[in-house]
């Protein structure tokens, strides 16, 4: 049993024998289109923040006075802008899967990959936006306060986005 996107609070858990957890009384298709709907609302939110970030990101170096950044700078910038272009890209990809596996009665594979995608797409988020944060606060401060702030964040982000939702997945796992 593993968790999988579209649970609920209280820990439901996918047989990936197809197996419906009891209390949903629910199909499996039921179970996996719910998982869908679940993952799609989760993606919306997710994507509307990369694309800004990517967006407002890909106009920076157009704006008078980019060239006046340290190569530093500009390096952190223009990876920070790959990880940003790369997280937009991971996170529409399940648009695209289930476009090229519409009709194909493939909702379990389609859950299965845009779950893996969506972590991923996440994940690259997150560099993207340690990355502009450590740009922004070594214009604005220097060195070491860029340091310490892109370090604040890893740990904020690694907390809040990895270590956290484990524990509970954990903790909850521990329930049933």
């Amino acid at each position: 049993m593993v968790s999988n996107p579209g649970d609920s609070a209280r820990g439901d858990s996918y047989d990936q024998s197809g197996g419906s957890t009891p209390d949903r009384h629910e199909t499996p298709t039921e179970r996996l289109d719910r998982n869908w709907a679940s993952l799609l609302q989760e993606l919306r939110v997710v994507q509307t923040g990369g694309q800004i970030l990517t967006g407002l990101m890909l106009t920076v170096p157009f704006q008078e006075g980019f060239e006046e950044l340290t190569s530093r700078e500009q390096n952190i910038f223009v990876v920070s802008l790959v990880f940003a272009v790369l997280s937009t890209v991971t996170l529409i990809s399940p648009v695209a899967l289930h476009r090229l596996l519409f009709r194909r009665h493939a909702i379990d594979q389609l859950v299965d990959r845009a779950h893996r995608l969506t972590l991923i797409g996440i994940g690259l988020l997150g560099i993207a936006l340690i990355g502009v944060l450590t740009v922004i606060f070594d214009i604005v401060f220097g060195g070491w306060a860029a340091l310490t702030a892109g370090g604040a964040a890893l740990v904020v982000f690694v907390f809040m986005w990895v270590a956290m939702p484990l524990r509970e997945r954990r903790r909850l796992s521990r329930h049933d």
